[in-house]
This record gives C-alpha cells, sequence and structure tokens, in this order.
C-alpha cells in the first residue's frame, strides 16, 4: 500500500528526540489541477549529533535545506525524509510539489460539475498532513503553525487561525486550477499563529464557497466568529437550515461550559460543508469539516436529521476532548471517540429539540457496538496499536458506540457531578498538550472518591460483551419468589463484569398501553445476582434488565417476558424502553435463538406505530438482514414478497408526508418482490400515482431510479439520460451507483472493473458503484465473483490507499452469494496470507465473520421447518 506506515516504537523514539517544534508552510494553490507548491520550514530543537526522520508523501522534492546545508536527494525515501547531525536548535526547509487527492486523503481536490467551482479541503487523521507538508506527523509532537497560501482571487482560504492579511499576486500561471477557466489574479493569505496543536488537527479549505457569519459571546468573555460554508450549488438549501445549525452550536457551546467550565479555548469555530468526504466530519481545530450530505436538497429522514445534530455537537466537543488535551497515541484513540459521541448524545437530549435521543443512541450506536462486539476482530475498548495501519481499523463501533455505552455506565457509576469535575481537572491539567488514559482516570479517582483500577481493567483493558438473562421464580397466587440475573461471557473474553443497572417492571394499563410501574437500581457482580426488592412483589407482564439503557450488555429476557415483548412491543410507550427491547430481539435473532419470521413480524407491526425515527430505520435494516439472508429458503421467496407487499400498505397507510412514510417507501424500492413493483416505481417516477404529501425530489427519484436497475427495469442508456437533465456531484454519484445496480452480467462486469480500474472516479463515485455492485439480491450473478474477489484482494491492497481498499474490499465483497463458498474461499485466503498486513487480515476476517453467521442462522431457521 502506498505511503509510509508508522510504528509505535518509531513514534516514541522521535518523540524523544524532537521538541518546540515550530511551522511556516507556504502552499501555492495556482500550479495546476493536479499539483500544488509546498514549502515548509521547521525549527525544532533537539540533542546535539542526533538523527530523525520528516515525513512526505509528495509528486517530487526540489530540495531539503537542514541548518542551511542542502542535503542530497538521497535523504528523501519511501516518504519519509532522513535528518542526521542535528544540532540542539536545528531549521529544515523541504521545498516539495504535491498531488492532489481524489480520494478524500491529504488534500482533495473536487469540481462541481453544475457550475464547474473548484473545491479543496484537507483530511489528515491519521496520517494525512505529511500529503501537503513536511511534517513530523505524530499526534504528540505537537507544535505551532503558521500558513500561508496563495490562491485564485476568487476563492476563500479558511485555516485554523483567522486571516491576519490577504493581499493580491500576480497572475496564476498559464495552466491555471480552474479547469477550462481563464486564469486570473490571485491572492495571498497568511493566517496568525495557531495555538500549540497536533499535525494531524491542522486544516486548509479553499474555493468560491458561500458562507455566513454570526458569533457567540463566549463564556469567558471574548467574542467567538462562527461560520458555516457550502459549495454555491448548496447555497439555496443551506440557507434554510443555517439559523438551526448555529443554534445548535451555540447551545453546544453553552451546554459543554456548564458541564466542564472550561470555556471554548480557540479564537473562532467554522463548520464547513464539503463535497466527497470519507467520514462523518473532522475535528481541525476552529476548522470543522463535514460532509456536504448534510447539507439537505432533498427531504431525508429524521434519523438523518438527528444524526446531524449528533455530528455538529460531536464535533465541537472535540474542541476540548481530543484537540485541547490530545491522546499521546492512537492507542487512546477512544478518548477521543467515546467522549465526543457520549456527550453529543447527552447534549442532543437535554439542550435540544431531540429529548429521545438515547433511545437513538441505543438503536443505532449500541446496535453497532453489539455487532461489532462480537466479530472474531474485537478488541478492547483500549485497543493495541502497534502502527497506523492497526489505528486505520480502529475507527470501529468499540471505540466510538462501546465506549460511550461504558462512559454512560461509568456516569453512573461515580456519580454525573464528580464525573464532569473529574473532566473539569483533567482539561485544566493537560490543555494544549497530550494525556494518556492513566491520567484521566487518575482525575476521575480523586474527585470521584472510586478506586477505577478493577473497572478499567474490566471495561476497557478486556475484550468481548456479557450476557445477562433473567431467571424467575414464582409462587401459586403469582407473587416473585426469586429474581435472579445471571451474567455469562463468551469462551473467547471470559470476564464476568460490574454492572450499575436498572430493573424495571412493566404492565398494561387500563388504555391498553404497556407502562413502567416499578423500577429498581443495583449492581449486578458475577455469575449470579439476586434482586432482593422484588421478592414477595406482584409479577408484572414485562421484566425489563437494563432499564434505561445505563449498562452495555446482551440480555435475555424470561419466557413470559419475552412472548409479551413479540406481542406487545409496539405498546410500549417509552422511546428508549421499546428501544432496548427491539435490539434484544434482533440480537436474539441474529444469534440463531428467535425464528427470523417471529422477528419480522413483530417489527412489522411495530413498525405501523413507532415514532422514533432511528429506532424505526435500524428496525427496516435489520428485518431486511432478517428476510434477505436468515429465513429458510423454502420459506425465503414468499417471506420476501409479504414483507414487500406489506411495507406498500404500510406506506399508504402512513399519515401523509412523515417521516414514517417516506422511510417505509424507501424500504419498500429495496424489496421489489411483489406483483405490482415495477407499476408502483414507475407511477411514482412520472407522476400517475402518488403517496399523499410525498413529493418526489431529486434525491427520491434516484432512489426510484435505483430500484429500477437492481431489477434490470432501466438500462444504462435511460439512466445517462436522467443525468442529463441535471449534472451534479450528488447525481453523477447516483448514476453510477444506479448503472452498477443493474442486475445483469454484463452491468456486474462493468461495475467490477470500474471499482477496481478507473483512476478518474472520486472516492464518492467509487463508493456507489462497489456497493451497488454487491448490492443486488441475486445469488446467480454473485457467485461467479467468489474467486475473483479473493484474487483480487493483495492486488488492491498493494496499489490503493487504505481509505479506498477499505471501501473496495467492503463494498465489493459479494454478500449474496452462497456463504458456504465464501467462507471457504475466504478460510483458505487467509490460511495463505498468514504474515498479511493486520489490517488487511482484519477486513477479510469481519466479512467472512458475516458470512459465517448467516451461514449458522440460516441452518438454525432451515431446522425449524
Amino acid at each position: 500500500m502506498p505511503g509510509a506506515n508508522l510504528t509505535r516504537i518509531e513514534a516514541e523514539e522521535r518523540a524523544a528526540i524532537v521538541s518546540n517544534a515550530a511551522y511556516a508552510i507556504d502552499l501555492d494553490l495556482t500550479v495546476g489541477p493536479k499539483t500544488f507548491g509546498s514549502t515548509t520550514t521547521i525549527t525544532f530543537d533537539a540533542e546535539p549529533g542526533s538523527a530523525t526522520f520528516l515525513d512526505l508523501i509528495a509528486e517530487s522534492v526540489e530540495s531539503v535545506t537542514l541548518n542551511g546545508v542542502e542535503l542530497p536527494a538521497d535523504v528523501v525515501a519511501d516518504s519519509r525524509i532522513e535528518l542526521t547531525g542535528l544540532d540542539a536548535h536545528n531549521t529544515v526547509t523541504v521545498k516539495a510539489l504535491c498531488r492532489y487527492s481524489t480520494t478524500g486523503e491529504g488534500l482533495h481536490r473536487s469540481v462541481d460539475p453544475s457550475d464547474g467551482n473548484v473545491y479543496l479541503y484537507t483530511q489528515f487523521e491519521v496520517p494525512d498532513a505529511r500529503r501537503v507538508f513536511a511534517v513530523f506527523d505524530q499526534p504528540d509532537i505537537k507544535a505551532t503553525f503558521d500558513f500561508t497560501v496563495t490562491a485564485p482571487q476568487s476563492w476563500d482560504v479558511i485555516s485554523n487561525g483567522v486571516a491576519r492579511t490577504v493581499s493580491s499576486v500576480d497572475r496564476l500561471t498559464d495552466e491555471g486550477t480552474l479547469g477550462d477557466h481563464e486564469p486570473e489574479t490571485a491572492k495571498r493569505w497568511t493566517f496568525a499563529t495557531t495555538p500549540t496543536m497536533s499535525s494531524y488537527l491542522t486544516a486548509l479549505v479553499a474555493g468560491p464557497y458561500a458562507s455566513w457569519h454570526t458569533e457567540y459571546a463566549n463564556e469567558d468573555g471574548r467574542t467567538i466568529p462562527m461560520g458555516i460554508y457550502c459549495r454555491q450549488a448548496l447555497k439555496d438549501a443551506m440557507a434554510k437550515d443555517v439559523d438551526y445549525l448555529f443554534d445548535v452550536t451555540r447551545k453546544g457551546f453553552a451546554f459543554y461550559n456548564a458541564q466542564w467550565d472550561v470555556p471554548y479555548p480557540y479564537s473562532k469555530y467554522d463548520q464547513l460543508f464539503v463535497p466527497e468526504y470519507n467520514a462523518g466530519a473532522m475535528e481541525n481545530i476552529g476548522t470543522v469539516t463535514i460532509r456536504d450530505s448534510y447539507v439537505f436538497e432533498s427531504k431525508v429522514t429524521d434519523a438523518l436529521a438527528n444524526r446531524r445534530v449528533e455530528t455538529v455537537l460531536h464535533e465541537l466537543a472535540h474542541m476540548w476532548f481530543g484537540d485541547l488535551v490530545t491522546m499521546k497515541w492512537w492507542n487512546d484513540l477512544w478518548l477521543n471517540e467515546s467522549f465526543a459521541e457520549f456527550m453529543s448524545t447527552l447534549a442532543t437530549a437535554e439542550a435540544t429539540d431531540w429529548p429521545n435521543d438515547w433511545a437513538t443512541f441505543c438503536a443505532g450506536e449500541k446496535s453497532w457496538a453489539l455487532r461489532q462486539d462480537q466479530l472474531p476482530t474485537t478488541h478492547p475498548i483500549v485497543a493495541p496499536i502497534n502502527d497506523l495501519n492497526d489505528t486505520y481499523v480502529n475507527f470501529d463501533g468499540i471505540t466510538y458506540a462501546k465506549g460511550a455505552s461504558v462512559l454512560k455506565q461509568l456516569v453512573f457509576y461515580v456519580g454525573r457531578e464528580r464525573f464532569f469535575q473529574g473532566i473539569h481537572n483533567y482539561l485544566a491539567a493537560h490543555s494544549y498538550g497530550n494525556a494518556t488514559l492513566a491520567d484521566l482516570l487518575g482525575e476521575l479517582e480523586r474527585t470521584s472518591g472510586r478506586d477505577l483500577a478493577a473497572w478499567s481493567r474490566q471495561w476497557l483493558e478486556s475484550a468481548g460483551i456479557n450476557t445477562i438473562a433473567t431467571e424467575l421464580e414464582t409462587a401459586e397466587d403469582g407473587t416473585i419468589t426469586r429474581l435472579v440475573l445471571r451474567q455469562s461471557a463468551p469462551e473467547e473474553h471470559p470476564v464476568l463484569r460490574t454492572h450499575r443497572l436498572a430493573v424495571g417492571f412493566y404492565d398494561v394499563d387500563d388504555a391498553g398501553k404497556v407502562v413502567r410501574t416499578k423500577r429498581f437500581e443495583l449492581d449486578v457482580e458475577g455469575e449470579t445476582t439476586e434482586v432482593t426488592e422484588a421478592e414477595g412483589l406482584k409479577r408484572p407482564a414485562f421484566i425489563l434488565v437494563n432499564d434505561d439503557d445505563l449498562t452495555y450488555t446482551k440480555l435475555r429476557l424470561d419466557e413470559q417476558s419475552l412472548d409479551f415483548a413479540l406481542r406487545k412491543l409496539p405498546d410500549f410507550t417509552d422511546a428508549l424502553a421499546r428501544a432496548v427491547v427491539w435490539l434484544s430481539l434482533w440480537d436474539m435473532t441474529r444469534d440463531g435463538e428467535l425464528p427470523a419470521e417471529d422477528f419480522i413480524d413483530v417489527s412489522l407491526r411495530a413498525l405501523a406505530t413507532e415514532t422514533e425515527s432511528t429506532t424505526f430505520r435500524y428496525a427496516l435494516a435489520q428485518m431486511s438482514t432478517t428476510a434477505h439472508h436468515y429465513v429458510a429458503s423454502a420459506r425465503r421467496g414468499e417471506v420476501l414478497e409479504q414483507v414487500s407487499e406489506r411495507l406498500w400498505k404500510l406506506a399508504n397507510e402512513a399519515q401523509a408526508g412523515s417521516d414514517n412514510q417516506f422511510q417505509l417507501l424507501k424500504a419498500y424500492l429495496g424489496y421489489g418482490h411483489d406483483a405490482d413493483f415495477e407499476a408502483n416505481v414507475r407511477g411514482l417516477l412520472d407522476g400517475t400515482l402518488a403517496l399523499p404529501g410525498l413529493d418526489i425530489d431529486n434525491n427520491l427519484k434516484w432512489s426510484l431510479i435505483h430500484a429500477l436497475a437492481d431489477h434490470g427495469l432501466i438500462d444504462s442508456d435511460g439512466i445517462d439520460a436522467e443525468l442529463a437533465r441535471r449534472d451534479t456531484t450528488e447525481n453523477r454519484e447516483f448514476a453510477f451507483g444506479a448503472k452498477a445496480a443493474i442486475n445483469t452480467e454484463e452491468a456486474k462486469r462493468w461495475a467490477w472493473d470500474q471499482a477496481l480500474h478507473n483512476d478518474d472516479l472520486t472516492n464518492s463515485q467509487m463508493e456507489a458503484v462497489a456497493y451497488a455492485f454487491s448490492g443486488t439480491d441475486s445469488r446467480e450473478l454473485a457467485d461467479p465473483y467468489v474467486a475473483e474477489y479473493f484474487d483480487a484482494i493483495d492486488w488492491v491492497w498493494k496499489h490503493k490507499t487504505y481509505h479506498m481498499a477499505e471501501t473496495l474490499l467492503n463494498g465489493l465483497y459479494p454478500g449474496y452469494a452462497d456463504p458456504a463458498a465464501l467462507v471457504k474461499a475466504g478460510d483458505e485466503w487467509l490460511a495463505s496470507h498468514e504474515q498479511a498486513d493486520r489490517a488487511l487480515r482484519r477486513l477479510v476476517l469481519e466479512n467472512l465473520a458475516a458470512s459465517r453467521r448467516t451461514l449458522a442462522v440460516h441452518r438454525y431457521n432451515e431446522s425449524l421447518l
């Protein structure tokens, strides 16, 4: 794989040599459409006579000068620049020509086909600052940064600091950077020196962005300028939401200061919605970049609107936790991400118009964590990170979602006031520096008085997930004589944890609704825990262990409660209780302990009344997996037809223009197994059929086109004709995906070759092609690619960057092929690649784990016939 790896040992050795670093970075964005000029001058201290190296991935290096002496060309090799014979105080200058990316890494360059505008932005996490300037690219060599940028006259340039001066300079070179536009004069932007910070948090965004500006009255008396930016093509859509997003951000500032008593520490706060982004967002100091699919031109689900708020608040939380105080090495990545995930959920629930966000967290983030934690690649929250490639694959459901769940448990364990006092002390003690897990736990121990060493060993340093089952004994009159919670752990991770949780009793009220009637809090320790408070009480209709979702565990309901849940799930009045129960039923389904058709039945009934959009969204996705992969073969066709018909019926019965109606229609488009599918989809497209209150806007139109393609009901020419009507960045991605979805051998061959070998595709276009290739529900089309997939893995890993390799190896995985054939071929690949990079083996192992589960759960459901 291109680009130098960096081991933890190398990073520790370099950090022991380099100190007091400061950067002056001069970038010229007027060189041409493929490359840009990069001149970096770094001053730093070192032990006299020592040696170290800089990181740089460049098209070419013109010169390297160390302490006034130009070094020979051979000091540049393997994306590193060797520096030897260092003085106590050093100055190194590197002049290079670097390459724009179209993969969302380094300095990404995007051309909007709707107006020809060029947009640039950086993405540096994990180690991609090296793609833009020479750097000691690791989190614990913090430094100050002075950026100077030459860019076209019509562009804005935004960086971490405020712009100190902007002046006109000579005309651009003949080639220019504006595609077919005539060259124009340029401006030179000089930015204020940044605070001391890690290199991966530096940022540069440039282009003719539309922008809006306001201020925040910071709690320390300063006025913080705030900005929101997006492409000109999205200006009208953003204008509708900009005041709302500013309001959410202000609420976040106030909420976080109230919890930690540490005012926002930086000079400004810009949020830039950028195209073709690999992640959801990135917490660059004062210059947050966010994927611009969060600018809503078309109708979106309430789940996505909710997620946008969480994303805004997640990145804002990072300004303190991750930016002001940064991990020393990537093994403490979870400290950044888990904390930001927990805090953004808390802030969303308590400070915005999404008060049920913990139900959202349970249905979405926690289900992600449970799935990740049951893979063979599970790892402790504090994961061993030996090198940068290990870091890439640990941006996962354990680092984010399990970690956030565990932090929620910790807050309940030590007490909220004491927890946040510890966070205040931690931020104050380590501001503008680096810290470790031990530093955090030390502060929390001092404020809470609890010994957290054992807690850390159980929750942070041990992998795997526990299961808590309910065991119940009752007397003849229905009173409880014994209520026991039995905790177990998987054989490969035999750790029984201490859980602080609640047990809820639920009954049916006079209106037929399921409501909580009693609640007990207790500590669960070891294999069995008696719930003594329940003895002598009347047995309720339903017992919910982990009421309010306070701990992180799998649940197994007692037999009577399970039967009740399958009958009465739609009648639970509490959104969080419904989410916890639904997730438990799903977990049993994917473990082969609950019949697939039972889960589909209860889900379809509950969807008719569910009010929480994210719970709704995940239930639809889980039901789709169940229907397409888990149902017994003899029943699969009939079940898919029934689900398809039922979803269409529910969509027609849903409230006009509602989120439920919208989600049900989108889910219906993923089936197509009913007799009226083609007529329904074509009718919606041509306007001869309508659902009340639902407009067929741009994105929904493309969803309908994709659905037709997935069933061979539109060809490539028809898709091109649709794109010609409105050629935009988003619609090109939709069109590539639709073409790849066409269910013919020729279309699948085209998609396979495009994804692997068309280097002109952007990262987003490649992703659309890869996932549409494998998304067609046809074993006949998928089976021929089993061998090809495993034959292609080595080539992909060698020739693509990590992010693109991850997209290809996950997106092209032929998951609808015979799972037994996939498992056999995958095992053979693993056996012949024992020495392959750990990150690569992990990608393969996780895809195979899904096929193994499909095979096992399918066999369970076959056995029920």
